[in-house]
């Protein structure tokens, strides 16, 4: 469908705010659609839409018009990639030429829509066959999964009362998988918080930590609540799980989700920092803690394209180092016998295996499980070594990079 002049005008305009890079994308868009109430549905899915296509797509994007201007970027993600007649966007017979024509000559990072400097460091850890084939699969538009509220209903009760097109998904036992992006957010099964939004490598770390019903648990840095929820899914409405947060306006959030969801024993803790005392209390005292740490978030480039943009290896190098810190923080709450998971939704080992290294060598007490084998027990088909590492190429999931620990 061809867009109407107010639908580009805006497009540009809010294409214009994002590509500031002074906050996350999908802030920055809701925020524009806040100043701008009157747009209708349709209007707000046009834009929406062109503007992430121009986010996954800059660098390729800008050698094809020549421009980085907001307006020739979303002409040439409207040519190139929606495929619209450059005549009917107006353009003149050489611009349309030189937007239909083959691509110049390009560097595999411009190829692929990454930094130099991100393609580089994922060629020198995972070879230039395996960097290629990830690139291309964070540049995939990513599935809308849901989480199943399994203490309320089962897996195939939902899928009935859903009455969408949808299927199980192959490894997670509550996870949905639907085609397309209905508004779910309005079906009485959301609403009733029988399902929520979760994609399913989010909810497969709940059954690495595979908490026990009567059990102590944290989420160390539980955000909004999300894995929280799922790991009192799991708990079945007994123990206790604390979630623990420095955000207070995330962790806000989580008390209306559990009350949707119908769950009374989760206790929200916002922190300081990562040695605040009310979590120092705890000491010793938690049969599993789940780090889901602050990351770079480049495993979600799929639904987040804008951060290839904002953030740089400075930023990955800061976050290395507090990842270390909270890490050793949270192992402190575990138990002798208890589990502790590290996970972030990174693909770079600086976040991942670098930090699980630096741990087992920094805080002693603690000795790797293996992550094929908590899922074998709970017969979830899924090996990829001690270590979680899920790819949106091979698993169809955001990128996830855990690995779990045992107190002795």
């Amino acid at each position: 469908m061809r867009p109407t002049p107010g639908q580009l005008a805006h497009a540009e305009a809010a294409l214009a705010k994002l590509l500031a890079f002074t906050s996350p994308a999908d802030q920055a868009l809701s925020a524009y659609f806040r100043g701008h109430r009157s747009l209708g549905q349709r209007d707000r899915a046009f834009i929406a839409e062109a503007v992430y296509a121009v986010l996954r797509r800059k660098r390729s994007l800008e050698a094809a018009s020549g421009s980085g201007t907001p307006r020739e970027l979303l002409t040439a993600a409207l040519v190139r990639l929606f495929g619209l007649s450059g005549r009917a966007l107006g353009l003149a017979p050489d611009h349309i030429a030189r937007l239909r024509g083959g691509d110049p000559a390009r560097s595999p990072a411009e190829q692929v829509d990454l930094p130099d400097w991100l393609w580089t460091r994922l060629v020198e850890q995972q070879g230039d066959a395996e960097a290629l084939a990830i690139a291309r699969g964070l540049l995939q538009p990513a599935p809308l999964d849901l989480r199943v509220n399994l203490a309320r209903l089962s897996r195939e009760a939902a899928i009935e009362q859903l009455q969408l097109a949808c299927a199980p998904t192959p490894l997670s036992p509550a996870g949905i998988r639907l085609s397309g992006k209905p508004a779910i957010q309005r079906h009485p099964l959301f609403l009733d918080g029988s399902v929520e939004v979760q994609d399913e490598g989010s909810q497969l770390l709940a059954y690495l930590v595979a908490p026990r019903r009567g059990e102590m648990v944290a989420d160390f840095c539980a955000g909004a609540g999300g894995k929280t929820l799922a790991l009192a899914m799991l708990m079945r409405g007994t123990g206790r799980v604390y979630a623990m947060d420095v955000s207070v306006k995330r962790l806000a959030a989580l008390s209306p989700r559990a009350a949707r969801a119908g769950v009374s024993d989760i206790h929200p803790m916002a922190l300081a920092d990562e040695n605040d005392l009310r979590a120092r209390r705890l000491a010793g005292k938690l049969d599993r803690v789940l780090v889901d740490a602050p990351c770079s978030g480049f495993g979600t480039l799929r639904r987040n394209p804008d951060l290839k943009w904002r953030y740089g290896p400075e930023r990955v190098a800061a976050l290395a180092e507090q990842q270390a810190k909270i890490l050793a923080a949270a192992a402190r709450l575990v138990k002798p016998g208890g589990r502790l998971v590290y996970a972030t939704c990174s693909i770079l080992d600086e976040e991942n295996a670098s930090v699980v290294a630096r741990f087992l060598d920094e805080v002693a007490g603690f000795e790797a499980l293996s992550c094929a084998e908590i899922f074998a027990q709970q017969r979830i088909p899924l090996d990829t070594g001690r270590e979680l590492r899920l790819w949106p190429h091979r698993h169809a999931t955001d990128g996830f990079f855990a690995a779990a620990f045992v107190r002795r």
